[in-house]
């Protein structure tokens, strides 16, 4: 632990803007994945079921309490169709592709972060390197001859922490968007795939 602390404070002041993106990253990926992976996850083929057997029931008012159950993108899409049924297919298939706007941003939303965390931590620790070793030479050009080369290797090994920290930084920032990216389009088409199912049901007579 305490070759951990040294490390970082060696870093100069620039490892806290560093750790600061690292901490914002980490809340990000978190964040994205209970989003994807649990508020919108349901059961699709039992939602679907569902809805198809209420719908041959006429049961729309039935159908529109089931989608209320929970807040996820599939049910909430469903919902602005179901509304809609009264009015005829093309209400229904402006509802659902109005619905569809509002609700799939809200699942791409701050994954880009990522990429751009990832960017700015490795240049983060560029920088923090040349100035490290802009304060080493200009230490060791005041220093006697034969501490020189002493000092200056103590500068480049403090200066290139920040460069270890901003690619530490990076890494996992960058595997989580790459993740979260997948993620997100294998259940964009999940519910695309839904939708355009519930839609035929919809607008059977």
């Amino acid at each position: 632990m305490d070759s951990v602390i040294r490390f970082f404070i060696q870093g100069g002041p620039v490892m806290f803007i560093i750790l600061f993106a690292l901490i914002v990253g980490i809340v990000v990926i978190l964040e994205r994945i209970i989003a994807i992976r649990f508020k919108n996850r349901i059961d699709s083929d039992t939602f679907v079921n569902q809805i198809a057997q209420l719908l041959k029931a006429n049961q729309v008012n039935q159908a529109v309490e089931y989608c209320n159950r929970t807040n996820a993108a599939l049910p909430n899409i469903t919902k602005a169709g179901l509304l809609e049924m009264n009015q005829g297919e093309k209400n229904v298939q402006h509802a659902m592709e109005i619905a569809a706007m509002v609700e799939i941003p809200k699942l791409e939303k701050r994954t880009h972060y990522l990429s751009m965390i990832a960017n700015v931590a490795t240049l983060l620790g560029l920088l923090g390197t040349i100035l490290g070793l802009i304060s080493a030479f200009a230490a060791v050009a005041h220093a006697d001859a034969a501490d020189k080369a002493t000092l200056l290797t103590a500068g480049i090994s403090v200066a290139m922490n920040t460069t270890a920290f901003g690619i530490i930084t990076a890494i996992p920032c960058l595997i989580g968007y790459t993740y979260l990216v997948e993620a997100t389009n294998e259940l964009i088409d999940e519910i695309n795939e839904n939708v355009a199912r519930l839609y035929r049901f919809m607008t059977r007579s």
